[in-house]
């Protein structure tokens, strides 16, 4: 059984309890845009953010959660005696134990942080509806081992990856698949020409043509490191060897992505390119809900066009896949130096092209590794982003 079977999955009688964790983000707000839709089937029963109280408290009040959660300490007291009113406050770690007041847990946290609710979710027995691929970049043998002993099951929201579960439903990956095929959009570079790329700096990365994500995201779809972390995750979802993963490129991003099998048939799943569909798949599994957000409109004129990556100005995509390829640390490593290669990027230290060549210095500083515990993937984390810091510094200067 791999991460996302749906053997033994059974819908939940009544109103579905969901935890969400980082519900003040892009995942967070349109899992509650879903949820909204489905007053009668979905229940924001946990909503938990790190420091942006503000808004956790305008979501607490429309949704009436029975548990709101804060972890920062400090920023929980600017809104304790506002939620009190209706919900229990949660503060500081203990938010982590809220895993269990659910029915389906969201890990729509951004980055590293979120591997601590993915362990706990699985830990609980809950399904688990994943937005946080990093949890599976970093330690996706620790997670499926621990998946192995439990009653959870992996729901993902990333768009390609509930495309394969789409295209797979009812099947697991077997001697009749023979090829999954990863769409990418290409990010707002893709038409540009080297010269364009040399100059290129935050507003230009953040500029994507047709979705609608948060900063760190938009960058990394940007240099197709997104891409490369979801061949990893691929992977250790669907337990599909990383030769048999391929990416393309799909300027329209309506084909999410593909499968094709022995016989010569490809099977691709086709939406608008809106996040809000792939996280309405995951929360309402096993059942689909008519969607608000629009379908396609057939038969009105459709482009589809697919292209290899340009692994020459795009170097990243490449990282990314060996590092998943060389197993062990390698992906943990990988994914920390490009958290805080993106982290500084933001803030308009450097350039785009720096990125790159950045996690290809930090990748040469990794020592081939093989973690066998959650503590040792935080070592590894917390090593890789020293090293990779030390690299900024002299990039900078």
């Amino acid at each position: 059984m791999n991460a996302v079977s749906s053997q033994g999955v059974e819908a939940v009688v009544g109103r579905k309890a969901v935890a969400i964790f980082g519900s003040t983000g892009s995942i967070g707000t349109q899992a509650l845009e879903v949820i909204r839709q489905e007053p009668d089937r979905l229940k924001a029963e946990v909503l938990v953010a790190n420091s942006s109280v503000d808004a956790l408290l305008a979501q607490a009040d429309e949704f009436r959660p029975s548990y709101v959660g804060v972890l920062d300490p400090i920023a929980a007291e600017r809104i304790r005696s506002d939620v009190e009113r209706f919900s229990e406050l949660v503060v500081g770690k203990d938010v982590f134990s809220l895993v269990e007041s659910a029915d389906i847990v969201l890990n729509a946290v951004v980055g590293f942080a979120g591997l601590e609710v993915t362990m706990r979710a699985i830990g609980a027995n809950r399904p688990l509806a994943l937005a946080n691929k990093e949890s599976l970049i970093a330690a996706g043998e620790l997670v499926n081992e621990k998946l192995a002993v439990s009653k959870s099951h992996i729901l993902p929201v990333d768009s390609e990856h509930s495309a394969i579960f789409q295209c797979l439903e009812g099947r697991e990956w077997d001697k009749d698949s023979t090829r999954l095929i990863l769409t990418a959009s290409g990010g707002p570079f893709f038409r540009s020409t080297k010269s364009e790329l040399d100059v290129a700096g935050v507003n230009e990365a953040l500029a994507h043509p047709t979705w609608s994500m948060g900063p760190k995201i938009t960058v990394d779809s940007s240099t197709l490191v997104n891409k490369g972390l979801e061949v990893i995750e691929a992977h250790f979802l669907f337990g599909v060897p990383f030769d048999e993963i391929k990416v393309v490129i799909h300027p329209q991003s309506i084909v999410h992505s593909m499968v094709e099998f022995r016989d010569g048939s490809t099977i691709a799943q086709i939406s608008r390119p809106d996040m809000r569909l792939a996280i309405s798949r995951a929360l309402l599994f096993p059942h689909r809900a008519k969607s608000p957000f629009g379908s396609m409109n057939w038969p009105a004129n459709q482009t589809l066009d697919f292209f290899q990556p340009d692994t020459e100005n795009f170097p990243a995509l490449d990282l990314a896949v060996e590092a998943g390829k060389a197993a062990g640390g390698a992906p943990c490593w990988f994914n920390a130096a490009n958290e805080t290669t993106v982290s500084h990027f933001l803030a308009g230290e450097f350039g785009w092209r720096s990125i790159a060549n950045i996690l290809s210095a930090s990748m040469e500083h990794y020592v081939s590794s093989k973690p066998s515990s959650i503590q040792e993937i935080y070592d590894l984390d917390r090593e890789s982003r020293r090293v990779t810091e030390w690299l900024i510094q002299g990039t900078i200067k």
